[in-house]
């Protein structure tokens, strides 16, 4: 208060209209000289003040666990300069950011390394058991259990390539089919059954190696598109909350406008995390497969329509969205068991499944957090700054994604070596 003269500028929400009242401007809108520079200085100082939650506008108030430190209708150049300020949304924002370029980098990484072209790791002790190996044995039987086939321009490339350093692979024929290893596993064992026991553990471990060597120069890596899908889904769900995080304190139109794209960013997130399961484990049954991805798509353009009104983004929504958007993740358990019964002698049937139920894990605590909103309701302005749950709800649902990320891994590995 300044002078005693009015309790009005004592209040957080200072305006240019309140200084006027207080008598640093006149009917005609000007600052009354006297006090010009004094009330301009102020007026500077305080505008861009944080405030309290019951001196926000309706629209901004969504958490009344959380006290203070709000910003209410900064203009946007504030705005965006606030990313590097501490208030009450800076961790929002950066957990979801850092989540953004986490996933960028992951999507650069996936397109340039994986599938690579030869395990080179694959290569270390190759000369070591050609050694201890009767290679003209070997030799024959391999002529006779697998076939040749003409044109394999990459194949005989890499054998010319390895010829120089390692003479003794000339003795290797040229091999074809789809299964490799499933063809050296099926021949070599059995044909050397008669064999010295340390004869049959070396022609093991060459099968391995040679296996791991020629498969993927046989096989056309499996599509990628879903697994890009929902990269691609993680993406824009992480930058579209982060950039809501931000702007939306700037007013109730850009607020009502990022509320939507941040719901429509949840939904694309839930609904491309089924493409690389689903496409994975059903691509050689179409029907499943397409009913699966129908049923997903039709579900997340459902719930996006849904997000679109404007009613929907009410704090009073705040748990019949959790619910929709839980359901639409939970309605994924019928592709993962119809999985696990069809694949159930697979190790990466089992081994995906694991990380889906760490994902699920990850995304149902987030829900639950961001319903019932602990901790704050239990210490309402104690965590305003840090520990909220919505940071909390972030950071499980970048771990979540990661967890899905981690399966599209093994998907990929699994296809590409076996296709269908």
């Amino acid at each position: 208060m300044l002078g005693g003269e009015c309790l009005e500028c004592e209040n957080s929400m200072v305006s240019s209209d309140t200084f006027e009242n207080c008598g640093f401007g006149g009917e005609d809108g000007n600052w009354v000289s006297s006090r010009e520079g004094k009330g301009k200085r102020l007026w500077k100082k305080v505008k861009y003040q944080l405030v309290e939650y019951h001196s926000l506008p309706g629209y901004l108030r969504d958490n009344e666990f959380i006290v203070g430190h709000y910003r209410s209708e900064w203009p946007l150049k504030q705005v965006f300069l606030s990313i590097f300020t501490i208030h009450n949304e800076t961790l929002n924002v950066w957990t979801h950011l850092i989540g953004f370029f986490l996933f960028l980098s992951l999507t650069i990484y996936t397109a340039m390394k994986i599938p690579r072209v030869m395990d080179l790791h694959s290569l270390q002790h190759l000369p070591d058991v050609l050694m201890r190996t009767d290679l003209h044995k070997m030799h024959s039987e391999l002529l006779t259990c697998l076939p040749s086939i003409p044109n394999m321009s990459d194949l005989q490339r890499l054998r010319d390539e390895l010829k120089t350093s390692m003479p003794s692979l000339d003795l290797l024929p040229s091999l074809s089919g789809w299964h490799v290893p499933e063809l050296l596993t099926n021949c070599l064992p059995e044909r050397f059954s008669h064999a010295n026991h340390t004869d049959v553990c070396v022609l093991r471990s060459m099968k391995d190696d040679v296996a791991n060597m020629i498969t993927p120069l046989l096989v056309r890596p499996i599509t990628r598109w879903p697994f890009f899908a929902f990269l691609g889904g993680a993406m824009f769900c992480l930058l579209a909350s982060s950039t809501c995080h931000l702007l939306a304190c700037h007013s109730e139109r850009l607020s009502s406008i990022m509320l939507r794209i941040d719901y429509t960013g949840i939904s694309a997130l839930i609904a491309t995390s089924f493409y690389p399961p689903v496409y994975y484990s059903f691509m050689c049954d179409p029907f499943f497969c397409n009913l699966y991805l129908g049923f997903i798509n039709v579900l997340g353009i459902a719930t996006v329509m849904f997000s679109l009104l404007p009613v929907f983004q009410g704090p009073k929504f705040r748990t019949v969205r959790t619910i929709l958007f839980f359901s639409m993740g939970l309605s994924g358990a019928a592709p993962i068991l119809h999985k696990l019964i069809l694949f159930r002698h697979r190790p990466e049937v089992v081994h995906t499944t694991v990380y889906e139920i760490l994902m699920g894990v990850f995304y149902g605590v987030g829900a639950l957090v961001y319903a019932t909103r602990v901790p704050e309701r239990w210490k309402p302005g104690k965590f305003d700054i840090a520990g909220h749950s919505h940071q909390l709800f972030h950071v499980l649902v970048v771990a979540g994604a990661y967890m899905h990320y981690r399966a599209g891994l093994v998907y990929l590995k699994w296809r590409d070596l076996e296709g269908c």
